[in-house]
């Protein structure tokens, strides 16, 4: 995973809980380091210190996740490189993701290993994907799915059911509230 991934998080979790907050969960989570946003460190990390958070904050790490893929939505976009002529909503931005973003980063760090998304199905207001990763990390896109909307102005409810034990497949139903 990268590292600004790591270093993100812990800007974020440094803003929503104080730097006291932050400085417990890296003392309490055993055989942290230090992360560089140009590193690249094992997901199993990034698990360790959201439980940890978890277990000082009372805040479930499905939420935690949550909170986290929303608010690192806008700081990762702006590191992306430009989309032009892609129309600027949350369905097409989503879609963009795999083939554009994704093999953008490909590009740029060969060894990434990026969740796949499998698009099912799409009208105007509703759309359903699949996502897959050995990270299981789904809460993290759903958070970032929130993000993206919240970016472009809409109102999306969105749904995620897991389609095995390890949620590491799952199905997300999105519906754009049109008002």
């Amino acid at each position: 995973m990268k590292g600004i991934i790591f270093t993100e998080f812990l800007d974020i979790i440094e803003d929503a809980f104080g730097l006291d907050v932050c400085q417990k969960m890296l003392d309490q989570a055993s055989d942290i380091g230090v992360y560089t946003a140009v590193g690249s460190y094992d997901h199993r990390a990034l698990v360790t210190l959201i439980v940890t958070l978890s277990k000082i904050t009372g805040v479930s790490a499905e939420d935690l996740q949550e909170v986290y893929g929303e608010a690192v939505f806008t700081r990762l976009l702006q590191t992306l490189p430009a989309m032009t002529g892609i129309q600027q909503d949350t369905f097409n931005f989503i879609k963009k993701v795999e083939d554009h973003i994704h093999t953008e980063v490909k590009k740029l760090y060969p060894d990434a290993t990026p969740p796949q998304f499998d698009f099912i199905s799409e009208t105007k207001t509703h759309m359903v994907m699949d996502y897959k990763s050995a990270r299981c990390m789904s809460h993290v896109c759903l958070g970032l799915i929130k993000g993206c909307a919240k970016h472009f102005g809409q109102t999306v409810h969105v749904t995620m059911a897991p389609l095995n034990k390890s949620k590491s497949h799952v199905r997300f139903n999105l519906d754009l509230i049109v008002e």
